[in-house]
Formats: structure tokens, C-alpha cells, sequence
């Protein structure tokens, strides 16, 4: 999700999380940082109001078949592998009240299966982890981290501190995908072209500006996630997501973030990315949710997107934005809203097709 709902007064960690035990684990980079200014979510231009439908990129109609194929000696998704038509399951927790691994404890209590990616946020200056204690065996960290301004990376002044959040990563000792700089296509973020002059280039020159300098480190363990929002805003030919891609290179997994907020299917959110990107690299959902528009909108809405993922073998993984802890704004993302929600979820938890 962008910054949308923020609000511009200080919001205390635990007061935004309920994470403040976890002083392993820096927060500054959850909640208000994913918030847009003026109140409407991921996906949604600045310049359109709260309720009106945002503008898409087109769409397609829908391709299913087309997934990556590793050449001789290559493992798609690096550390982190894809495996065609199982995707990894996963979630970002910030329920109220609770600490992250009582949230993890929760979810394995209503699901019957622990998470397989545990998704956690950083500001650009916090020290990314080298130890995570509460990870469920077997689990995969996805580290999203904010970036600043293009120059602040691409003047060198950072290389010390980009080097040893590297080796933080490395010392993780375990394979770990990492999320830097995602919805860069968004008007909302300080390392989005929009903010730099329209610039979408110094986006690219940061992206490999940083993978060069984990690779000097030896942080071979970490998995490059590239992730753009599922719309740009604004939509501008500049700003087109393609616009941003680092190259094959540098990337591992293409990821998404996308919303269901004014209706859209699901469809509508993934489609363009998937059509794009999944002849050349696996797919993950790095943001999703569902409004609860009453009844079993939102069980409904569940259930459609794991026939969709079913019927689209490149995406990998998905990680649900599982929240109720952001300040100022009326959706409840966390999945437990309702028995109808909360059923509908298990169903996809326990789905095969979930089995990654």
C-alpha cells in the first residue's frame, strides 16, 4: 500500500504496531509510511478524490500460460526458488495489540499452517536485520526498504550505510527476499520518479547502485525483488512502470502491490504485470487486501482471487497485507473481519495451489 490515510503527526511504534518489543526488528518504515497524504489508497493518483474508481493501465485480455523457464544451471527467484504453480504464503501482521509473533501464533491457531514469507518494513536509515528470532521454521523473510531521494544513493554519500545494511542481510544466514524502494511508479514516495524531477532513470541507476554494493559484501543469500504498484499515477508516459525496471540482471522476482478498494477485480490488478513480466521472471503479490463492503463481499472477493492465482502458474507467492493498525482511515485489512472472511481465507491458506 502507498502512503495513503497518513497522517502528519508522529505516530508512537507500538501505537502504530503494537511491535515495540521487537527492538531486533525497527518499525519506522510500517504504517504511516505507507500512506498517501491526501487519504486514497495504492493505485489511486493524488488527483483524483476518496470513492472515484483510479485510472488503469490498460489491460489485456488474459494470457494464464506464459511463465519463466529456467536456462541450463539457472535457478529462477535465486536464493529464494520459484517453483511453476506453487506459490509461497505469506503475510505483512500489524494486528492491534499484538506483538509480531503472538500475530504469527494467532494466524497458525485460525489457518492450521504457518506462514511461509513474513513480510517486514524498514525506513531508509534503520539497520536491517541479522536475526529474525520469531520466524516460523522454514519461513522466508521479505524485507521491504524504503529508499530517500535519488542523489542521497547515487552521490555515494550512503555507500558505507548501504554496505552495511548488506551485511546485515547476509548474517541473516538464510535465504531472504528484499523489497527496496517498491510503488516507485506512485506519486507518494520519496524514491518514486515523480519526486525526482520525473526521472525514472535515477530510480534504475539507484536499484543497481545498491545490488552491486550487496554483491561486494557477499550477501548472496537475498533475493531481488522489483516491485512496482499495479497503476501508475500519474500516467504519464514517463512514468510508465516499464520505465523503472532495472534489467533482467538485477531482478529475481517482479513483484505487485494491488488493492481492492473501488471494485477491481483481480484481474484488473495483476493482469498487466503478469502479461508482461511472467515470460521472463516469477511473479509475487507483494501487497494485497479487500474492503469489506458488507454481507460476503469480502469472502467473495477472497475466494475469486484463489481461482485467479490458480489459473495463473508464474506467480510464486503471495503476501497478504494483514493489518488493523493504521491511523486515520476506515478499511480493516486484516482477514479475520468476519467468520465468511476469515473461512474464505483458511480456504486459500490450505489450497494446494498455496503449497510453495
Amino acid at each position: 500500500m502507498s502512503k495513503s490515510h497518513r497522517r502528519d503527526t508522529p505516530v508512537s511504534r507500538r501505537g502504530l504496531l503494537g511491535l515495540a518489543a521487537l527492538a531486533a526488528l525497527p518499525v519506522a518504515g510500517f504504517g504511516y509510511s505507507q500512506m498517501k497524504s491526501d487519504g486514497t489508497p495504492s493505485g489511486t493518483s493524488a488527483t483524483k478524490g476518496p470513492g472515484k474508481t483510479p485510472v488503469s493501465e490498460p489491460s489485456a485480455a488474459p494470457t494464464p500460460e506464459p511463465f519463466a523457464q529456467a536456462k541450463p544451471g539457472e535457478k529462477l527467484g535465486g536464493t529464494v526458488p520459484f517453483v511453476p504453480g506453487k506459490a509461497l504464503f505469506g503475510s505483512y501482521l500489524g494486528l492491534d495489540g499484538l506483538e509480531y509473533a503472538e500475530a504469527l501464533a494467532l494466524r497458525k491457531k485460525q489457518l492450521g499452517r504457518d506462514q511461509r514469507i513474513v513480510h517486514v518494513f524498514y525506513a531508509w536509515r534503520d539497520n536491517l536485520p541479522s536475526s529474525i528470532p520469531y520466524l516460523p521454521k522454514g519461513a522466508i523473510p521479505m524485507v521491504s526498504w524504503r529508499g530517500p531521494k535519488h542523489e542521497t544513493i547515487l552521490s555515494g554519500e550512503s555507500d558505507s550505510y548501504i554496505a552495511a545494511s548488506a551485511r546485515h542481510l547476509r548474517d541473516l544466514g538464510r535465504p531472504t527476499m528484499l523489497r527496496w524502494g517498491w510503488e516507485m511508479n506512485g506519486d507518494w514516495y520519496a524514491w518514486g520518479g515523480f519526486k525526482n524531477n520525473q526521472n525514472a532513470q535515477g530510480y534504475v541507476d539507484c536499484y543497481q547502485h545498491l545490488w552491486k554494493i550487496f554483491q561486494k559484501q557477499g550477501a548472496d543469500n537475498v533475493s531481488w525483488v522489483w516491485s512496482p504498484n499495479w497503476n501508475s499515477a500519474p500516467t504519464e508516459a514517463w512514468n510508465r512502470m516499464e520505465a523503472y525496471y532495472p534489467g533482467d540482471e538485477f531482478v529475481d522476482w517482479v513483484g505487485v502491490s494491488g488493492y481492492n478498494l473501488h471494485k477491481e477485480d483481480p484481474a484488473t490488478l495483476f493482469d498487466p504485470v503478469y502479461q508482461k513480466y511472467s515470460p521472463s521472471k516469477p511473479l509475487i503479490i507483494t501487497e494485497i487486501g479487500s474492503v469489506d463492503r458488507g454481507g460476503t463481499s469480502k469472502a467473495d472477493w477472497i475466494t475469486a482471487f484463489t481461482k485467479y492465482i490458480e489459473q495463473r502458474p508464474a506467480f510464486g507467492g503471495v503476501t497478504w497485507f494483514d493489518t488493523d493498525t493504521h491511523p486515520s482511515y476506515p478499511e480493516r485489512w486484516r482477514i479475520d473481519t468476519d467468520p465468511a472472511s476469515t473461512a474464505a481465507y483458511r480456504a486459500m491458506a490450505r489450497n494446494p495451489r498455496f503449497g510453495g
